[in-house]
């Protein structure tokens, strides 16, 4: 079975709000890319009207997360304006603490967490 931790979150666009919240996540991506070395991915997608936007993560494990949301916390409250959070999705083994900084998140961008647990599976990653 897997360590990965994978991150899911699914957010409203505000209305007007689609073209500078592009470049606050392409910003964000960014940031990750040079201050995460750890993350597997980190993904931002948007539907096809504009309308919702998900950010996907995948990490090599729990420790990987956690740092994730330290190093990059501080870059979220200034896309809180522009999103309505619905849901953040966990899909791995995680700790207490991690799921108060997600709440924590979602005080500051609204929504949900939701914790799915790993029943059975493989990863197959290349070695680094």
């Amino acid at each position: 079975m897997s360590d990965f931790v994978v991150y899911l979150d699914t957010s409203e666009v505000r209305p007007g709000k689609l073209g500078e919240l592009k470049a606050a996540m392409l910003d964000l991506a960014r940031f990750v890319e040079v201050n995460e070395p750890r993350i597997i991915a980190y993904d931002v997608y948007f539907s096809a009207d504009g309308t919702r936007m998900s950010v996907l993560h995948v990490h090599t494990d729990l420790p990987s997360l956690e740092f994730h949301l330290k190093v990059a916390g501080p870059q979220f409250p200034p896309i809180a304006p522009l999103v309505q959070l619905r849901t953040i999705e966990i899909f791995g083994a995680v700790n207490e603490e991690l799921v108060k900084q997600l709440e924590a998140k979602t005080q500051l961008l609204g929504g949900t967490v939701i914790i799915h647990d790993l029943h059975a599976g493989f990863a197959r990653v290349p070695a680094a």
